[in-house]
């Protein structure tokens, strides 16, 4: 695999910085739908007639590990939105 060619955009500032808020908002859209099966995933587990304790602290386990990395993630994304708090694009009014 060879190294990657990075070419020049004729993208303007403003149209650069709306892509990245809309590329955070689609990351939280995504990181919605993981936490939500891995609600239902409990919902699940919890539902079964023979359920044992093992099975419930190993599924738990699994679901706050995730949680755990779900919320890594979001400090990125704050990070990574905090960015544009004092931006001022061109087309629009205060």
């Amino acid at each position: 695999m060879g190294m990657p060619v990075i070419t020049a955009s004729s993208t303007i500032r403003d149209q650069a910085i709306t892509d990245l808020i809309q590329s955070v908002a689609l990351e939280e859209t995504a990181l919605s739908h993981i936490l939500n099966a891995e609600g239902e995933k409990i919902q699940k587990i919890v539902a079964l007639p023979d359920v044992t304790p093992e099975v419930l602290l190993a599924t738990n386990k699994s679901v706050e590990s995730m949680v755990n990395s779900i919320s890594n993630l979001e400090v990125i994304l704050t990070d990574k939105i905090s960015l544009f708090k004092e931006c001022k694009c061109n087309n629009i009014e205060e």
